[in-house]
């Protein structure tokens, strides 16, 4: 591997800030957010804003069949595969500011600041925008990502509706932006993205970056468990079968098999719970609930879950009730590139930021890449902890030390003639 050490120019903080703001102001809401659901007009119209910037710098962009924006700047020798960043533009209904923008954005802005100073790389650059991250329109999240990895297929992701009915497919063609690459393409060198923390972590440990080293291995399922309905009063204790106390029986022993984890790696959680036709004066009879299970390391996830079916069982004979259990989702414990991570690390040392090194516990489109191209990820701190809430809120400073490292290390691997 070969590489100049020409230094890496100071990105415009200023400018990235003000970048952030206007962007927020395409679909903002009345708490301060922003709501840009995928492939929506809000979702294009923020496309327009960043194509409209990135073609003031002579940047050429171009999409692929599901959406994935691709915008490049050209080196000296565009013969090699790029080295790419980037994240989304879409947002949760009542989302932040900065969730996946700050990635895309931090691309434009060092794509600015090495125009301003007139630095050609030897490899082209890629700013990338990821179609449907949020999966808050159009489940599964991270579609298109994953289409472009080989993950998923093209005819399936484009055939994916909205509550509304409406596909993907659909929802391209409305956009009006024209779609000429081939899936898969262009092929990328390596591909760093840029994040908010989305937790606590770095805000409470007073650290300024994250060298993301991979990504917790997520499971999640749907539960139905089924009873019997049955009026409050003149039902026994003892001869209930009642589906709610078993739910909380078993959120209550997964929640404390987690806790008991003193490296605090076992995540569990029960994000939705619905009973049906719930009553005051009834015993619930049907419970239908998500389980969410996430772990770092593949071989423990799978203690997790078989924790979670164990206790599945024994609850189904201790309360007279029988659990349903549908998979969802599997994602595989991740983990990124060595030398992408090492680059990352020497620019928060070099430059004497506060770091540490990281598993990421949210999924992001670095996940799939990483499958076709060498990947790493950097994160900065974010207020409390607080994502995909209006409240969403990372500082100027944060968000401009975050940019200092992505272009450092954007700059060092784009110089590389050899990997």
């Amino acid at each position: 591997m070969t590489a100049t050490s020409l230094p890496s120019p100071e990105i415009n903080s200023q400018r990235l800030w003000d970048s952030l703001m206007a962007m927020a102001e395409i679909g903002a809401t009345d708490g301060g957010g922003s709501c840009r659901l995928a492939l929506t007009a809000e979702d294009t119209a923020g496309r327009r804003l960043l194509i409209d910037w990135c073609e003031q710098l002579g940047c050429q962009w171009r999409l692929d069949p599901v959406g994935n924006l691709f915008i490049r700047r050209e080196g000296l020798r565009n013969d090699l595969p790029p080295v790419a960043t980037g994240s989304h533009l879409d947002t949760q209904p009542k989302g932040g500011r900065f969730d996946g923008i700050l990635g895309v954005l931090a691309g434009l802005e060092v794509f600015r600041t090495l125009n301003d100073k007139g630095i050609v790389t030897e490899r082209p650059l890629e700013l990338v925008v990821w179609t449907n991250e949020e999966g808050s329109r159009f489940a599964p999240a991270m579609v298109a990502s994953g289409t472009y990895a080989g993950v998923f297929k093209l005819e399936d992701t484009l055939a994916i509706t909205d509550s509304d009915g409406i596909s993907i497919g659909q929802a391209l063609e409305q956009s009006g932006l024209p779609r000429g690459l081939a899936l898969g393409e262009p092929g990328l060198g390596s591909y760093i993205e840029l994040h908010i923390e989305q937790g606590p972590v770095l805000e409470n440990a007073g650290e300024s970056i994250g060298v993301v080293t991979g990504v917790q291995g997520m499971r999640w399922f749907d539960l139905t468990i089924a009873g019997q309905s049955s009026h409050a009063g003149p039902t026994p204790m003892s001869l209930r079968q009642d589906a709610l106390a078993a739910a909380a029986r078993l959120i209550d022993r997964l929640y404390a098999y987690a806790l008991a984890d003193t490296s605090g790696a076992t995540r569990v959680t029960f994000g939705q719970l619905e009973i049906v036709a719930a009553s005051r004066n009834v015993v619930p009879g049907e419970v239908r609930m998500s389980v969410d299970l996430r772990h770092g390391n593949e071989e423990l996830l799978d203690q997790l879950q078989k924790r979670f079916e164990s206790e599945v069982a024994e609850l189904e004979e201790a309360f007279g009730v029988t659990f349903r259990t549908e998979p969802l989702w599997v994602s595989p414990v991740v983990a990124f590139d060595e030398d992408c991570i090492d680059s990352v690390e020497r620019s928060a040392k070099g430059r004497g930021m506060p770091y540490r090194r990281m598993m990421s516990g949210a999924g992001h489109d670095a996940v799939y890449v990483s499958r076709v191209a060498p990947t790493a990820m950097i994160f900065v701190p974010c207020r409390d902890g607080i994502s995909h809430n209006e409240a969403e809120y990372a500082s100027p400073e944060q968000c401009a030390m975050g940019t200092q490292v992505l272009c450092d290390v954007l700059l060092e691997r784009a110089r590389q003639q050899e990997c």
